[in-house]
């Protein structure tokens, strides 16, 4: 028996349709519109609830820690904790973080709650743990800080922060100053590494 008449009396087996014409292959992923690999696309719910605990971590514990520097070093002989090289001093800050541009109190306030709408917009598209923990330590700490600019003296807007952080050789500084730092620090990592917030991965 010839090949043609095989095919011709070999019916096709049932429950096998034909692929639509210009679908892709089962386990291809399509190519983005440049030609550019595919990106990884995000897992799991949005981390809003993350981003929130973090924050509100970041936000409580410098609240607490201010609050404490107030009644107990504010007025007092700072205390050495490692000798010269460390200490816990009460200064009141009108600047930015590290007593940066005392002379601007209004700007950086307005700055830090432009920073709070921003993160807060970005939420809504929040797949990745490593950025919520990122926006969190940002949201946190800007909060913290905000706080101070509203509530103390010398009035609303331009209240001065509390910082009680003293390193020798270095700016004096609070909780909140530092979770934005770390904060800030993680974005760039994970930028480098091509996460981004929805949870997708570019390759450059």
């Amino acid at each position: 028996m010839s090949e043609a008449e095989r095919t011709i009396e070999t019916p096709d087996e049932p429950g096998e349709p034909e692929p639509a014409r210009g679908a892709e292959p089962e386990g291809t992923e399509p190519e983005n519109a440049d030609g550019a690999e595919p990106r990884d696309r995000p897992r799991g719910g949005r981390r809003v609830t993350v981003l929130a605990g973090v924050a509100a971590f970041a936000y409580i514990l410098d609240l607490i820690t201010k609050i404490m520097v107030v009644e107990w070093l504010e007025h007092e002989e700072p205390i050495d904790i490692l000798g010269a090289w460390l200490r816990f001093e009460a200064v009141r800050n009108g600047g930015a973080a590290f007593g940066v541009g005392e002379a601007l109190t209004v700007v950086f306030t307005c700055i830090a709650a432009a920073v709070i709408v921003v993160i807060v917009r970005l939420a809504r598209k929040l797949y990745s743990t490593p950025w919520a923990i990122a926006l969190g330590l940002l949201l946190g700490g800007a909060l913290g800080n905000l706080t101070d600019r509203i509530f103390r003296a010398p009035g609303t807007l331009e209240g001065h922060v509390v910082d009680f952080i003293a390193p020798k050789y270095f700016a004096v500084f609070n909780l909140a100053d530092s979770a934005i730092v770390c904060g800030g620090i993680l974005i760039v990592l994970l930028s480098f590494r091509g996460l981004d917030p929805d949870g997708t991965v570019h390759r450059d």
